[in-house]
């Protein structure tokens, strides 16, 4: 279902309607943000010079460090007297990243997310059962407000406490629910170990994101739960959930909210544009936030942009699922892999689960990576749970030998018996960095 008729417009009013909010934001940001103005006159840029779309690419760009170096308020537009809320980061590698929202931002983000999920599949009247984490993460409060919005019994459940959300499943009858894929995977292996069946639940639609993942987790969550499996895309810095929305229809790349926010895809070496489907970095430009706007911020997410009509009846751009991001990528004796690419391939071998770490060593002055992985019950006894068993060692090289072929890495392989890779709660942790250990060569 289609909300709003702009997610159809012809791509002229489009740009029309993108233009004249750009011009908007631009000016705003020169006269409220001290931090904007400066940037702009080391540019030799004014307000008035943005006369098209492709001016947008004069602007310089947005980082997280310039985010942490005006911690907390440096780069909001506003009087703090006008803020109703705040979001921050956890701050685990700097200053933590601080958003701010107005009235008005919360009731854009609202119908933003309730158009998310619409696109999803979510309908008035029914039940959404939300397990993203509340509080300073932005993704439990931002789905929650727009499931309201659409008109959803909204479960605000949050992430944890596994049992007590299968017993609101099996008894609110959900047909959306909402978290990370792995934490999705966790609730699927609880109901499993209890003898009950999650296909078997109101479940219908699947609202997922927060972390990268792959083709093969999305076809593993849809055939456990006999749902739909959908991506959201956000970041704080933008606004939250709700940039970006894989329509059930398609399910083949996120609608952006183009009426919200320009996508650009840059190298982020030369920081020039990459053409259209080509992979590089996501770049956001906010249209209509008042708070905290962002002008060209360089987010860390590689992804492709796409255009045309999609099978679902919308016009607006897409953008591909995330990749992964600059800071995640790996480089294994020389060569760069993300580790959704290590879980496309690594779903696609028998006997293991989608559970598994990448543990990152040293060993003398060489790299060294170790995929931890985790066999099934099926596979576990059938080797009368001996993990030293000779099936084990051919499992091992197997998947060496897949990871050699499709991501060419060389890593070694620990396969461990079920239940031993940590769960989720939230995101999950797929790279552990143990380099400073000392290991025997």
């Amino acid at each position: 279902m289609i909300l709003h008729e702009i997610e159809s417009a012809s791509p002229e009013k489009m740009k029309d309607l993108q233009l004249n909010r750009l011009q908007e934001t631009v000016r705003r940001v020169y006269e409220h943000v001290p931090f904007f103005k400066e940037k702009f006159d080391e540019s030799g840029i004014k307000p008035e010079d943005i006369k098209s779309l492709d001016d947008l690419r004069k602007l310089p760009f947005l980082v997280k460090q310039d985010l942490r170096n005006h911690y907390p308020f440096g780069l909001f537009a506003v009087d703090r007297s006008e803020l109703v809320r705040i979001h921050a980061s956890s701050g685990t590698s700097g200053k933590p990243t601080v958003v701010g929202y107005t009235k008005n931002d919360i009731c854009m983000w609202s119908e933003l997310v309730a158009r998310a999920i619409s696109i999803a599949g979510g309908k008035k009247g029914e039940v959404l059962h939300n397990a993203y984490g509340y509080g300073l993460f932005t993704g439990g409060l931002g789905l929650h407000c727009g499931s309201e919005e659409l008109g959803m019994a909204t479960v605000p459940v949050s992430g944890g406490n596994t049992d007590r959300q299968i017993t609101l499943i099996e008894d609110f009858e959900p047909t959306v629910i909402c978290g990370t894929p792995s934490y999705l995977l966790n609730i699927a292996e609880h109901m499993e170990n209890a003898g009950k069946d999650p296909r078997k639940t109101s479940l219908k639609y699947g609202v997922f994101g927060a972390e990268p993942w792959s083709e093969e987790m999305r076809r593993t969550l849809e055939e456990k739960f006999d749902i739909k499996a959908c991506d959201i895309y956000g970041l704080s810095e933008v606004l939250g959930p709700g940039v970006a929305m894989e329509c059930h229809e398609a399910q083949d790349g996120l609608h952006i909210a183009e009426d919200h926010f320009l996508a650009e895809v840059i190298d982020p070496e030369t920081m020039e544009p990459v053409p259209e489907g080509q992979d590089g970095e996501l770049v956001f430009t906010s249209l209509t936030k008042e708070a905290f706007p962002v002008i060209r911020y360089r987010t860390g997410d590689i992804a492709s942009l796409t255009r045309g009509t999609c099978k679902c009846g919308r016009t607006t751009i897409k953008m591909s699922r995330v990749k992964g991001r600059i800071d995640d990528m790996l480089i294994i004796r020389g060569v760069n892999v993300f580790p959704s690419e290590i879980e496309h391939y690594l779903l696609t071998v028998k006997g293991i689960v989608p559970h598994y770490q990448l543990h990152l060593l040293k060993k003398g002055s060489m790299q060294h990576v170790e995929l931890q992985v985790e066999v099934d019950d099926g596979f576990y006894a059938t080797i009368q749970e001996d993990l030293n068993h000779p099936d084990v060692k051919e499992l091992a090289k197997h998947i060496q030998k897949v990871m050699k072929n499709n991501c060419l890495v060389s890593v070694d392989v620990k396969v461990l018996g079920p239940k031993s890779v940590p769960r989720s709660q939230g995101k999950a942790v797929r790279i552990v960095d143990r380099t400073n250990e000392a290991l025997q060569v």
